[in-house]
């Protein structure tokens, strides 16, 4: 794995509202080549209404627009193998006091291990740096929730096949049924090449 990364070409949005969950989804939307905005989002998440359910409805949102929302380990080296191989990946942390912090969403775009920190697309900033202990606290704190947007076709670094045909339900259960198809293919396709 490489010591520095920084995902360059993945969109921002900055903006606070609604946890910053509209912004960050947008950024992964936007890059997978949907047509897509905070503004726009706003209401797809039925927010303010449905705030008690924003995790289950960016899920949604995921899916309706044909791409697969792959869950990722809990562990802070899941998340900087995906950056590696190009993946950026949308968080949750917890933002301010442990007793008191609020959740917001963010997208992880770039690390850089000898300096041990992170490099953030969240709330209003393109750029934000953390350090590694005080990230993996907050995000620890927030469940340690993390997913990758990704077309049927494409695999993440590391698959793992409960999880991809998991999610390729989900993306079935949406409507999706030729983009569920696509992402069982190429999990056997994968699966069949790595066999000797």
């Amino acid at each position: 794995m490489p010591e520095r990364v920084e995902l360059t070409g993945v969109p921002a949005f900055p903006e606070r509202a609604y946890w910053g969950a509209p912004s960050a989804l947008s950024s992964l939307l936007v890059q997978q080549g949907v047509d897509s905005s905070p503004g726009m989002l706003v209401k797809q998440l039925q927010l303010p209404a449905q705030e008690q359910q924003l995790e289950q409805n960016i899920l949604k949102q995921i899916n309706a627009n044909g791409l697969l929302a792959y869950p990722l380990g809990a562990h802070l080296e899941d998340l900087l193998k995906q950056v590696a191989a190009g993946y950026p990946v949308l968080l949750r942390f917890s933002e301010g006091y442990a007793w008191m912090g609020m959740p917001r969403y963010a997208v992880l775009v770039g690390y850089d291990r000898e300096e041990q920190t992170l490099l953030l697309r969240a709330g209003n900033s393109r750029r934000w740096e953390t350090s590694f202990s005080s990230f993996s606290s907050s995000w620890e704190s927030a469940g340690s929730w993390a997913v990758l947007l990704l077309a049927p076709l494409q695999l993440p670094a590391e698959v793992d096949a409960p999880r991809w045909l998991q999610a390729a339900d989900a993306l079935e259960r949406a409507g999706q049924l030729a983009a569920a198809a696509n992402a069982r293919k190429v999990l056997q396709r994968s699966s069949t090449a790595a066999k000797p």
